[in-house]
């Protein structure tokens, strides 16, 4: 049997860039959920059938619409906004269930492309990325010992689960937060915004997986309401429609980290009627 590893097998362990992402063929695209869940694909054939890792963090860009100019009324093709819609369409609803984080990115005014104002670095970035990771690396070993010292087979069992994997994406949910690390008001938020947004059960795992890490990106042990309602706002399938509306608002001078708090405070506010 001859099967080679495709793409997501051979960007193992790194980064798989999919540019244009509605361009490639609906097969390719579906092929993602398994690796994208399980991080491993398994290729099938009628005598035999092998299984490659796939455990890659998949980045995609895409435009509004094929011409790419949907927020803009004065260069949108004659078949805006049916023309957006379709593109959406593309993709499916469990294809963009399993992606974490779907945000727009509107384009860069002049003033900011001409401002020397100092942001932070790319080093900067890096830094805070391996202060969070360092975070859960140490918190998964720590409950491994504690599970390993604990006695019984399962907790044996769990600190085994542990110490394979060290952050939030890989942890097993029954062991990503211990007891009180998750604040009423965050829970109850989240309770709401399942309702509100009639999220999946992976929905409401990946907003809870996103908003440990932006705790443990904030130096916090305890996850919070507002952790919530950020991953909430970084969970945008239902973005899309008012990215068509929004897009020309949006490209004013705030920056894409203001506008997702913003978008956070409004998901909180619609989740509890406040």
């Amino acid at each position: 049997m001859k099967a080679r590893p495709g793409e997501v097998s051979l960007a193992h362990h790194g980064v798989l860039f999919l540019d244009e992402l509605p361009e490639f063929s609906r097969p390719s695209l579906e092929a993602l959920r398994q690796p994208l869940e399980s991080g491993a694909v398994t290729v099938a054939r009628a005598q035999a059938s092998l299984t490659y890792p796939a455990r890659a963090q998949v980045i995609a860009a895409m435009n509004p619409c094929r011409c790419g100019y949907l927020s803009d009324p004065s260069r949108a093709c004659s078949r805006a906004p049916v023309c957006g819609e379709d593109y959406r369409h593309k993709l499916s609803g469990p294809l963009l269930d399993r992606m974490d984080i779907v945000i727009d990115v509107p384009a860069v005014p002049v003033r900011d492309l001409m401002s020397t104002r100092v942001v932070e670095s790319s080093s900067a970035i890096a830094a805070r990325v391996r202060q969070a990771r360092d975070r859960q690396r140490e918190r998964y070993m720590a409950r491994a010992e504690s599970g390993a010292d604990g006695g019984g087979d399962s907790a044996r069992a769990s600190s085994h689960k542990i110490t394979k994997v060290l952050t939030n994406a890989h942890v097993p949910m029954d062991l990503m937060l211990a007891p009180g690390e998750l604040h009423d008001e965050a829970r109850l938020l989240l309770e709401k915004a399942v309702e509100h947004f009639r999220l999946s059960a992976r929905g409401y795992h990946r907003v809870l997986r996103l908003a440990r890490t932006i705790a443990d990106l904030d130096q916090q042990d305890e996850v919070m309401r507002s952790h919530i309602a950020e991953a909430i706002a970084y969970r945008q399938e239902h973005g899309f429609a008012r990215s068509a509306d929004t897009g020309t608002a949006r490209s004013g001078g705030a920056t894409l980290s203001s506008r997702v708090k913003d978008e956070a405070s409004r998901y909180a506010e619609d989740c509890t009627g406040n």
